[in-house]
């Protein structure tokens, strides 16, 4: 029985002569070539362009007007979407790597919202609200002095910047544990 031919050997003999070998997915030009870290690639794309569309269409209800808070607050919370999975570095404010009141003083920035660099500074600006009524949008800060803070993306999860050495995430803001909430801030 002979053996098939290699991958590359395949679309090599499909290829006309004299034409390049299609190795992209779908024949699309700006797409890595085919594999499994390809589709992976892709993949998380699609995921994060995702996510960044249905925050937009959750904090934009039609009709409301551009400057409303909940349209900015969709702004800072698609922003900090498109950061997942980019490293944590201490003091670092993008775009490659965030600590943590860097990322949120980006998300905002990209909202039109001017916020301080650290997070103890971050707390003391906007209109303070009881964690448990945090929305998107939403600064909420952990432990005594205030100095860890993530985006609340509502239904109690947030997007933070966890710790040097760990990455940028969306997890549950109780994933810190419920004592170690400080305070929550509504900027803008």
């Amino acid at each position: 029985m002979p053996t098939p031919p290699a991958p590359q050997e395949a679309l090599s003999a499909a290829a006309p002569a004299g034409s390049r070998p299609d190795t992209t997915i779908a024949g699309r030009p700006d797409a890595p070539a085919a594999g499994p870290k390809a589709v992976k690639v892709i993949t998380r794309k699609k995921l994060t362009y995702a996510r960044v569309l249905l925050s937009q269409r959750i904090a934009e209800p039609s009709g409301s007007p551009a400057g409303t808070y909940a349209t900015k607050a969709g702004r800072a919370v698609a922003f900090a979407r498109a950061q997942l999975g980019k490293p944590c570095v201490w003091g670092a404010a993008g775009p490659g790597s965030y600590d943590c009141a860097g990322l949120t003083q980006a998300a905002w920035k990209s909202a039109g919202v001017t916020l301080p660099r650290t997070a103890p500074e971050q707390a003391g600006v906007g209109i303070p609200v009881p964690p448990a009524e945090a929305r998107a949008g939403d600064l909420v800060f952990f432990h005594d002095d205030a100095d860890h803070v993530g985006l609340c993306t509502g239904d109690g999860m947030m997007i933070h910047a966890p710790r040097p050495g760990a990455y940028v995430r969306e997890e549950p803001v109780s994933a810190l544990g419920e004592a170690t909430v400080h305070s929550a801030v509504r900027p803008g």
